[in-house]
């Protein structure tokens, strides 16, 4: 494996929280094994350990994970009854990369999951429009720990994002657990809305993506596991399915998404991300918003006898003078002109 860049003024703020590196500490403890190699690697001091409030940045948590992995022999990192040998995620994914879409790879994931260990099940489920990768415990008595589950959950997400090479925005995560003290860390963890005390944990996304046709092969595959923590540490920025999301909230919330500040928040993104990740797709905002209105004010104007200020209104114009001005832009005639040609 190369070794990881150091750390820069550039680089991300501290967000992890320092209770994740207790947990490994105590996977050496139960080993007799001496986490200060790991700690040394990552620019961990010992001293920060049980500070309450202590994180460390991303490159921090790929540098501790991956030498701890290493030392342990165990990419479980001590969440587990018994070890995943180094390697074992590898292995599971590699498994399911011949699976034509994101849905199927993901059943087999947590199928060979259950292979190595059976203290949590992991299930792929739907529901309307909506799709959850849920965790539950299964033959230890005990609830998996907060590590066990971020740690599953963040590796799953961002292995099904690489697969498709895309971003997948989440609509909301649960947790079978009590709000932890570093609740802030968990909204940039988990980019949708948290919930906690639930019956499981749980992680949600629209139910399109599984459709979507895995992207990778044998060539990535090797490249990706090379160095693969960061799909867990970092989130994956591309949406492929981006567009068809703004342009399903412009046609749901005309007003509410008015502008970008409003939209993003709708989509939990920033409007700076949001216009970024547009331009990944060869897209804009405005062109997206106009194609939305334009297509939503025509259907009204040619099935409906409304006037023309409520069709402006259901368009998404604040007004019917700049609904006309658009729709003159648009088509060369006035809302009404046109309604009458049809």
């Amino acid at each position: 494996m190369p070794p990881l860049p150091p750390p820069s003024a550039s680089a991300a703020p501290a967000i992890t929280p320092m209770a994740f590196v207790r947990s490994m500490v105590l996977a050496y403890e139960r080993r007799g094994m001496d986490p200060a190699k790991a700690l040394a690697l990552a620019q961990i001091a010992p001293g920060q350990l049980h500070r309450l409030n202590a994180r460390i940045t991303a490159w921090q948590m790929e540098r501790i994970s991956d030498a701890a992995m290493r030392e342990l022999d165990d990419e479980g990192l001590g969440c587990f009854g018994r070890r995943l040998p180094w390697g074992s995620y590898g292995m599971l994914a590699r498994a399911s990369l011949s699976a034509p879409q994101l849905g199927l790879a993901l059943h087999r994931w947590c199928r060979h999951h259950s292979l190595l260990t059976d203290d949590i099940a992991l299930t792929v489920e739907t529901g309307g429009d909506t799709a959850r990768i849920a965790l539950r415990p299964h033959r230890n008595p005990k609830p998996p720990t907060e590590f066990c589950v971020v740690s599953v959950l963040r590796n799953i997400h961002g292995l099904a994002s690489w697969y498709i090479d895309s971003r997948i925005p989440l609509k909301g995560a649960q947790f079978a657990y009590s709000p932890p003290p570093h609740l802030d860390a968990y909204r940039v963890l988990f980019d949708g809305p948290c919930t906690f005390d639930a019956d499981h944990a749980a992680i949600e996304f629209d139910a399109r993506y599984l459709a979507l046709p895995v992207q990778r092969d044998e060539l990535a595959m090797t490249q990706l596991l090379q160095r693969a923590l960061p799909l867990t540490v970092r989130s994956y920025r591309r949406d492929r399915l981006l567009v068809q999301r703004v342009r399903q909230v412009l046609l749901a919330q005309p007003l509410g998404a008015h502008n970008a500040d409003d939209l993003a928040a709708l989509l939990n993104l920033s409007a700076r991300t949001l216009h970024r990740q547009l331009k990944l797709e060869g897209a804009s905002l405005q062109a997206l918003k106009d194609e939305v209105r334009r297509d939503r004010s025509m259907e009204l104007l040619q099935r409906t006898t409304r006037p023309i200020k409520q069709v402006a209104e259901a368009a998404g114009f604040l007004n019917e003078k700049s609904f006309i001005r658009a729709f003159k832009g648009w088509t060369g005639m006035a809302p009404g002109e046109w309604r009458a040609s049809r």
